[in-house]
């Protein structure tokens, strides 16, 4: 079910469906009959289809209006300038500036590269960056990880040469719905049923039980049409569309439906520190020399290397507000940041290179990470400042020149967390769903600041990068914490999947181009409206004012949503599960189908469609678990058991007492609506006012119509019955 579809394809979505098509058909059969009232349920068809319509147009008109907030743009270099312009306005030749975050939205060569550096996994799978230098080229599809550039346009739209293939790659893992998968399931097994019992019934119906052409056709089609549950797919994807239009008005965009009910399962929810649990901003709290180094020494490299780079980070952000820009040397080579590699670098004329990252990627000294440890213990980011011999442009080239790196200064910057984390934290716990953190950040650091956050277990933290590369140790690893440290763009994907790999449903909460491959593979993926466009396209829900804490309200109206369907799914499997059996025991009974279409209509309409659709709308959350057809089963098969036995003892006593066909017909009616109410009253346990006055109404509503209009339904009037 996707979010954003066309008109066009909403109205097709509800007007040509497998369903639809089968009632045209048995109205068809009906035509041919002659009893033209049994057509009554084209009614109710035509209703469903345009319900359906008019409320997916309203919810796509907010959507649509959403969504240009986070339309993907492109910044196009022009004269000097830069304008921001949609990504379809691109023409050959145009040129435009990429940066860290960014996806590229077309082919392109290199013109000026700062340290570029792309990863193309979306294309080839291999997640590495690669360095990008004037000349080299840039695939749609892929994104910036490191540096910044400009790159010229040469193929636009279906002559990329990568569009068919980023079209594979870019799919991302659907948000998994166990109900739709359930649904889809009960259709299936319904529709190789239809066809052999519609065509033994009829020829019970003719050739043994008597009847007429007429009344077989009609019998016939009264069986089948008991057997599709059609309003259960209505509803379902009435109650999603109703669903995303009010988390629309709350700024969440819902760019998949089934994340809806994917999220309100979520047991397992990941997310990383910055954005989430901090607010994202930084602030350098002190220098902390080492080795004797002058203070002078350390803000005149400082100075040099954070103005060195025009991209920029909330590192960068904060670094840059506490030093000036004094440009002290002349930049001959610099090194971007990468989460890969955990450090940035410059190299100076004349006065060497220095690289600013991860205290305990840049050095071995034991006294350096025990103060780094200290202070990540505190909740602070601690970087360390080094200056090596040259730029080390890989992890590889780092560890082989560790012992001639010299260690300058501390630099120790303190996070901030959000005000409304602890009670978003605590809702989360409540509703026993774990939280893990996964950050690139320092293990102890990360886990400071869990703590403080009020996440349950945040003391328990492992680095990363001593996790085991086995899928199965890693998966029981990944059961024992609940804050990961250190994490690569990879690892985060193979800690979702450990996850999911111990029956978890899992979320990823993420904003930056190192959580894309996490958010892509989880059951739900979740991205902030600021964040990188690569995550914002791989997630299935966008927090428009990247506000962590609306969670609460998506989980919610998912559990909501959920509960609602639940309940109600037992009114349409209960006609299912009757109408099936019916078929089996009349076809081997030989006997007459116990009623006509227009009975179904009055039962489907009092005991199913009118309660299933007031009850849907309810605003009560319910808590939700695994176990759909479970859940629905437990209400509907005692339902359809009860309702198949008393109308098989129908049978049975009026051949005994040799009652007329007109009594059977309003014992069998009278049979299937008082046992489909009670179900409606099962339903709506635990009863509220709301849901008494919903039975009592529906009650009434069926004993008008068989009090008012008995022959019309096909029964004698009440009052002779006794």
């Amino acid at each position: 079910m996707n979010a954003s579809k066309t008109k066009a394809q909403i109205i097709r979505s509800h007007t040509i469906t497998y369903f639809n098509i089968l009632n045209l058909i048995l109205a068809g059969l009906i035509l041919l009959s002659g009893q033209y009232k049994n057509m009554l349920f084209m009614g109710i068809v035509i209703s469903n289809s345009l319900i359906g319509i008019i409320q997916e147009l309203k919810v796509k008109k907010l959507i649509d209006a959403l969504s240009v907030i986070t339309a993907t743009k492109a910044k196009l270099v022009k004269e000097g300038n830069l304008f921001e312009i949609p990504i379809e306005e691109l023409k050959v030749k145009d040129q435009i500036q990429v940066s860290t975050g960014d996806q590229i939205p077309a082919d392109c060569i290199v013109r000026t590269s700062e340290g570029l550096e792309v990863n193309e996994s979306l294309l080839t799978g291999e997640s590495l960056p690669i360095l990008k230098q004037p000349g080299d080229p840039l695939y749609s599809g892929s994104y910036i990880v490191a540096g910044s550039g400009v790159g010229e346009i040469i193929h636009t739209g279906e002559d990329n040469y990568a569009t068919q293939l980023v079209k594979k790659a870019q799919t991302k893992r659907r948000a998994t719905s166990e109900m739709q998968d359930s649904i889809k399931k009960i259709i299936q097994y319904v529709s190789y049923a239809l066809i052999p019992i519609g065509i033994l019934l009829y020829c019970i119906q003719r050739f043994r039980a008597g009847a007429s052409f007429s009344d077989s056709l009609v019998n016939t089609v009264a069986g089948v049409l008991g057997m599709i549950p059609e309003g259960l797919v209505l509803l379902t994807s009435v109650s999603f569309i109703l669903g995303v239009g009010r988390l629309a008005r709350k700024k969440a965009l819902v760019q998949e439906m089934e994340a809806i009910e994917a999220l309100a399962r979520v047991n397992v929810l990941c997310l990383d520190k910055t954005g989430t649990i901090t607010t994202g901003e930084l602030k350098v709290e002190q220098l902390l020399p080492l080795h004797h180094t002058e203070k002078d020494t350390i803000h005149t490299v400082m100075n040099g290397l954070v103005f060195s780079f025009t991209e920029g980070n909330a590192t960068t952000h904060a670094l840059q507000a506490y030093f000036s820009d004094t440009k002290p040397y002349t930049v001959t080579d610099k090194l971007p940041f990468s989460s890969q590699r955990k450090y940035m670098g410059v190299t100076f004329t004349g006065n060497g290179s220095y690289i600013l990252g991860a205290p305990d990627y840049l050095t071995q000294d034991k006294d350096i990470l025990q103060k780094s440890e200290g202070y990540a213990s505190q909740g602070m980011r601690v970087l360390l400042l080094c200056s090596c011999p040259q730029l080390p442009r890989t992890r590889e080239a780092l560890n082989h020149m560790l012992t001639s790196v010299n260690e300058l200064s501390l630099v120790i910057l303190s996070d901030c967390i959000k005000e409304d984390a602890r009670d978003t934290f605590g809702f989360f716990a409540e509703q026993n769903v774990k939280i893990k953190i996964i950050s690139g950040d320092n293990a102890a650091t990360v886990s400071s600041v869990g703590v403080r956050a009020g996440i349950e277990d945040a003391g328990q933290y492992i680095d990363a990068g001593t996790l085991p590369g086995d899928p199965s140790a890693l998966s029981d690893e990944v059961t024992k914490y609940n804050v990961f440290g250190r994490v690569s763009p990879e690892m985060k994907h193979s800690i979702i999947r450990a996850c999911q790999s111990k029956g978890y449903i899992v979320g990823m909460v993420g904003d930056g181009v190192n959580d894309v491959l996490a958010l892509k593979d989880a059951d739900c993926g979740i991205a902030m409206a600021n964040g990188a466009d690569a995550a914002k396209q791989s997630a299935h829900i966008v927090l428009l004012d990247s506000d962590f804490s609306c969670m609460k309200d998506i989980v919610k109206e998912g559990r909501t949503v959920i509960a609602n369907i639940e309940r109600v799914s037992a009114l349409y499997l209960t006609k299912t599960i009757y109408s099936i059996l019916l078929c089996i025991i009349f076809i081997i009974l030989g006997k007459a189908y116990p009623f006509i279409p227009i009975q179904l209509s009055l039962i489907g309409a009092t005991a199913i469609g009118i309660p299933s659709f007031l009850l849907a709308l309810e605003q009560q959350e319910g808590a939700t678990t695994a176990g759909f057809l479970r859940h629905v089963l437990r209400i509907s098969l005692p339902g359809a058991l009860t309702l198949t036995a008393v109308l098989v003892m129908i049978q049975l006593l009026a051949n005994a007492f040799h009652s007329s066909s007109a009594l059977i017909s309003t014992l069998n009616l009278l049979a299937g609506g008082i046992i489909s109410l009670l179900v409606v009253i099962r339903v709506c346990r635990p009863m509220t006012k709301s849901r008494f006055l919903i039975c009592i109404s529906i009650t009434i509503l069926f004993a008008g119509a068989l009090l008012l209009f008995p022959s019309f339904f096909g029964a004698l009037p009440l009052w002779e019955l006794f």
